[in-house]
């Protein structure tokens, strides 16, 4: 079944985006594959703040994702991967959605929007780490023609993640 992508708009993520972000992320399905619990306001004032200046500086961050209504549904885009394993240098492409909007198609339409906004910026390939187990967004990975290209043991977790690559 092809069905329409539904209308989203990505913008550079705002203070008020933070608050947002914590309210629509305060769901332990929505943290299972990001540290098992809801994180507090203060992780999201530092990662709405860090995405300004990643847009500032590089063109690209992870925007927040917002619904035809004007509703903020999670976050897309692109930021450098910001561990020291992995993929060092290279940029991650990644998503999150508040739990009533899951199956809707709001990932796969936002990351859409995101993957040509990285590329218009320049960036040739992105990689996306993905949770083994994380079954939705392996489909997501999937529907943007990205390819598996690692099998991966998460130091902290030693839980087993995917690596999936796109030429952009």
């Amino acid at each position: 079944m092809n069905r329409a992508l539904p209308v989203v708009r990505l913008r550079v993520p705002t203070d008020e985006d933070a608050v947002a972000w914590h309210r629509v992320f305060d769901d332990p399905d929505v943290m299972e594959f990001h540290g098992g619990r809801p994180a507090e306001l203060s992780v999201y004032e530092e990662l709405t703040a860090r995405q300004r200046r990643h847009d500032a500086e590089r063109g690209f961050c992870l925007w927040t994702v917002v619904d035809e209504s004007g509703r903020v549904v999670g976050f897309t885009g692109a930021q450098p991967w910001p561990d020291d394993w992995g993929p060092k240098g290279e940029i991650e492409i990644g998503w999150r959605l508040g739990r009533e909007h899951w199956g809707k198609g709001y990932v796969t339409a936002a990351a859409r929007q995101a993957l040509e906004r990285v590329r218009s910026a320049g960036v040739a390939e992105v990689v996306a780490m993905v949770d083994a187990r994380n079954a939705r967004s392996i489909a997501v990975t999937e529907r943007l023609g990205m390819r598996l290209a690692e099998v991966f043991t998460t130091p902290a977790t030693q839980r087993r993640g995917h690596c999936y690559r796109l030429r952009l």
